[in-house]
């Protein structure tokens, strides 16, 4: 079993290698390649989340070497969740991108380029999250942002590079002091192993021990988006194309959220910073969500929201109890599809009617109805609407707080009520104008075809045709929708529900996967073995 722990860091490298040899050749083998790889990194993940869930954390080692000097990657019960609910993201999220660029006859730039820059984000997100040392984790989120930056500027219009500079001048000096931080771990210590550190920590004067802490959390509070450090993240995200901007959403702050989880269980238990990481929960959430309120774009208003609900994953891990930790893991799987269906829903609208602001949308539930379900259902799942896994996961949040009964905590209980209700509010305001409202003159001609929309020489108004959006990007418009997008999100979307669905069980290995970190020793022993 533990052979299967590198595949899915290797098979997307190994797939972007062949996908370069080929070129822009065989677009049809390329798209087999991309999704075929996908799949099978998806179908191992399911597979070590079972053993993980079944025999404890499984360990792979490259080259036989020791946790001292080796690599190790580790999948436990946290690890192969996260990895199993991205994966099936990415695929879901690759199916939609080459349904697009194949409708609008992108397929030979978007096979070179963005999808081997896809791949190997997604191969650095996958070792970011199956990585047992602290080195390894600056590699994979080396990886996933170089892809990423990538993918942020396809296209080379103004907008998205300077969006691009901002994220990439944000990562580099986010990296810059994840490498001071590394360095400072190992003169201390001497290992980058997370196993061999969470032993070693524990005997270092207090002082040395705190500053390590601290710079680690900076440097995934920049990553994850939490406030102060998340102003970056509503520029940048909404000026990449619909499928990037859906992916960086669902995954990329997660990943920093998870590093969150990972350092604060394993390496600093019951350090001092619980109470920062409260104060930082609360003002994510309300700065957030206030900014969200204000929007008038729904990339930018869902961009908003994304920061805002960062800060309930955050609530939980400063909780630092077992129904905290456990409500925390439950809401980062749920946020992860939810999230990603809406942007995915939100370039459909785009795509549809050639913007994405509310001054220039209406009418969409009669225009575009499977597009207004599809994005009712995961907006109102997102606000936290009973009977929803939003609703569950705030819930099991909410009653970790009261359980805790700490002032602060109860504080973060009532800002969680209130950040819920803007939520609901943003997106009902959003809907209302969207989708109920009256259009605004010019949006759709008699016959209901969309502006900026060529009609073919039958008349049914389905061909594409390329539009200027507001910063000069090109934004291709359409009457119809590619079916595999409509099929692609539609997944996600039933994914998220089934959160709902299997509530139980995934609450209960959220419980395992909250009381396996909280131990430790689990972890700690699998890695060491007999090296301790």
């Amino acid at each position: 079993m533990e052979a299967l722990i590198p595949v899915p860091v290797v098979l997307p490298l190994l797939a972007v290698g062949l996908k370069l040899a080929i070129g822009q050749r065989l677009r049809r083998l390329q798209a087999l390649i991309s999704v075929g790889t996908l799949t099978v990194v998806l179908l191992v993940s399911l597979v070590l989340l079972f053993a993980a869930d079944q025999q404890g954390p499984l360990v792979a080692r490259a080259g036989g070497w020791g946790a001292q000097i080796g690599i190790a990657l580790v999948a436990d019960r946290l690890s192969t969740l996260m990895l199993a609910v991205s994966s099936a993201v990415t695929l879901c999220v690759m199916i939609y991108s080459l349904s697009q660029s194949w409708a609008d006859q992108e397929y030979k730039a978007s096979l070179s380029i963005f999808h081997p820059a896809y791949l190997i984000m997604v191969a650095g997100v996958s070792d970011a999250f199956l990585s047992g040392d602290l080195f390894n984790l600056f590699v994979g989120f080396e990886m996933l942002l170089g892809g990423s930056y990538v993918l942020l500027t396809f296209g080379g219009t103004e907008s998205r590079i300077r969006a691009g500079a901002t994220y990439t001048v944000i990562g580099l000096a986010s990296s810059l002091l994840f490498l001071v931080a590394i360095a400072v771990a190992y003169g201390a210590t001497g290992t980058v192993s997370m196993a061999q550190l969470a032993e070693r920590f524990s005997v270092l004067p207090q002082h040395v021990r705190l500053l390590v802490e601290l710079t680690l959390l900076l440097v995934f509070v920049v990553k994850a988006a939490i406030f102060p450090m998340s102003a970056w993240l509503p520029d940048s995200y909404p000026t990449a194309p619909a499928p990037a901007t859906a992916l960086f959403a669902g995954l990329l702050t997660k990943v920093g959220v998870y590093s969150i989880i990972r350092l604060e269980a394993l390496l600093f238990p019951g350090g001092p910073v619980g109470g920062v990481l409260m104060w930082a929960a609360l003002l994510t959430m309300l700065v957030g969500v206030l900014g969200a309120v204000a929007q008038t774009d729904i990339k930018r208003m869902l961009s908003f929201t994304l920061v805002s609900h960062i800060g309930y994953m955050v609530f939980g891990v400063a909780l630092f109890s077992v129904q905290g930790m456990a409500g925390a893991i439950f809401y980062v799987a749920h946020h992860i599809t939810v999230q990603t269906s809406l942007f995915l829903v939100t370039g459909m609208i785009e795509r549809r009617t050639g913007t994405t602001s509310l001054d220039g949308l209406g009418g969409l539930a009669k225009l575009t109805p499977v597009i207004a379900v599809l994005f009712f259902v995961p907006a109102m799942n997102l606000a936290g609407i009973p009977p929803m896994s939003g609703f569950l996961g705030k819930l099991g949040l909410i009653q970790a707080g009261v359980a805790d009964g700490g002032p602060m905590a109860l504080t973060l209980v009532a800002g969680g009520l209130v950040t819920s209700l803007l939520t609901l509010y943003a997106v009902a305001t959003t809907w209302n104008k969207a989708f109920w409202r009256v259009p605004p003159e010019g949006m759709v001609t008699e016959g209901g075809t969309v502006l900026e929309t060529q009609e073919d020489g039958d008349g049914d108004g389905a061909d594409p045709r390329p539009a200027a959006g507001p910063a000069g990007e090109t934004i291709v418009t359409s009457v119809t929708m590619p079916k595999l997008m409509f099929a692609s999100t539609a997944a996600l979307v039933a994914l998220a529900l089934s959160f709902t669905v299997l509530a139980g069980p995934l609450s209960a290995l959220s419980e395992r996967a909250a009381a396996e970190l909280l131990a430790r020793e689990p972890y700690i022993s699998a890695v060491l073995g007999g090296e301790r």
